[in-house]
């Protein structure tokens, strides 16, 4: 994240914090979350246009119960919040996402670590499924790219069973020149591969460890496996040519 050099601590806190928020949509997803006291809450957002029911006057109790501010917006601007008119069912939610952050205030706290970098894993069901396998395995945090990837979303959350609220997340604009940051870091970068010669569990990995999946039909991006420093593959018998990415996940978060 860049920040220009006038730019006061108050602003450069207060963008931190934003970076850090998700806005979730539809009655189900919020209620679920406003009913999860671990879940950290900004504010929730209701339509004027609401209809009078159940769901909602319990989405406001609840609210009122946590002292969780609660904004009234007219439909058009309530759709510019969820950015899904179609699906908000006039209401959204602000979540505070604790643990999303960028490279450098994760490098800040953690001096050894392993990661799992996504490049161009588009299934938001594949996506909460790596999530989740990451924060009950040995990996530290998952780097996701903003651009050309899914983005976490009350699918996203399903798929992880809640565990997203649990994971550091690190996000950047550019997969490639962050990857090529923690290499001069001194980590070592792998990418996986059924034509690699090296088995996956018999590598001498670094404290410093970021394993790359790639896209779920196309793999790993010619730009991002020329700067990684090695490529590993998981034995597969009777003839199984590749996994799913998030078993891969899963298979790497237990290594």
């Amino acid at each position: 994240m860049l920040n220009n050099k006038s730019d006061s601590p108050e602003y450069l806190a207060k963008r931190a914090f934003y970076d850090k928020v998700l806005t979730i949509y539809g009655r189900n997803a919020v209620l679920e979350a406003l009913e999860d006291e671990a879940v950290s809450i900004h504010k929730l957002h209701l339509s004027k246009s609401n209809k009078d029911a159940a769901v909602l006057e319990q989405m406001k109790a609840i609210a009122k119960q946590r002292g969780i501010e609660v904004s009234y917006h007219d439909k058009q601007s309530l759709s510019r919040i969820s950015k899904n008119a179609k699906q908000d069912q006039g209401v959204a939610l602000d979540i505070v996402l604790e643990h999303f952050g960028d490279e450098e205030s994760f490098r800040s706290v953690h001096k050894n670590y392993r990661i799992i970098a996504l490049d161009g894993v588009t299934n938001p069901q594949n996506l909460g499924m790596i999530i989740r396998s990451c924060a009950a395995g040995k990996i530290d945090a998952v780097l996701l790219p903003t651009k050309g990837a899914a983005q976490i979303s009350p699918l996203v959350i399903k798929a992880s069973a809640g565990t997203l609220f649990k994971m550091p997340i690190i996000k950047t604009s550019n997969l490639k020149d962050t990857l090529l940051s923690f290499r001069a870091d001194g980590a070592g970068i792998y990418t996986l591969s059924s034509h690699a010669k090296k088995n996956y569990t018999e590598e001498n990995y670094s404290d410093k460890t970021i394993f790359v999946l790639g896209n779920e039909s196309e793999g790993v991006s010619a730009k991002v496996e020329s700067i990684c420093n090695a490529s590993i593959t998981i034995p597969m018998q009777r003839g199984v040519e590749s996994l799913n990415v998030a078993v891969t996940a899963s298979l790497l978060a237990f290594l």
